[in-house]
């Protein structure tokens, strides 16, 4: 599933026209990438948690030689979903 047929998912379940379907879904994805940004985690229950973890330096391989390189330290951002949706997949 990708943005544009979540909008329209959002469009259904919620009764909306597709503008502000498109406004609610771009305004959550937005919220949620400010407060990773700021070092918050984002808990949706029922859902699952986002958080930014912090990723160490790392040795890779340049693809088109084979070389090792070093990866600079960074953050990633991790989900977990909860128990109440792990359970609804089986």
């Amino acid at each position: 599933m990708n943005k544009t047929q979540i909008i329209d998912a959002v469009s259904s379940y919620a009764n909306l026209n597709g503008a502000q379907s498109s406004r609610t879904v771009n305004a959550i994805i937005k919220a949620i990438q400010d407060k990773l940004a700021e070092g918050e985690s984002v808990n949706l229950i029922g859902f699952g948690s986002f958080e930014v973890k912090p990723r160490a330096e790392r040795v890779g391989r340049n693809p088109k030689t084979g070389e090792p390189i070093t990866l600079p330290a960074g953050k990633k951002v991790s989900f977990k979903a909860s128990k109440f949706f792990r359970d609804q997949l089986g």
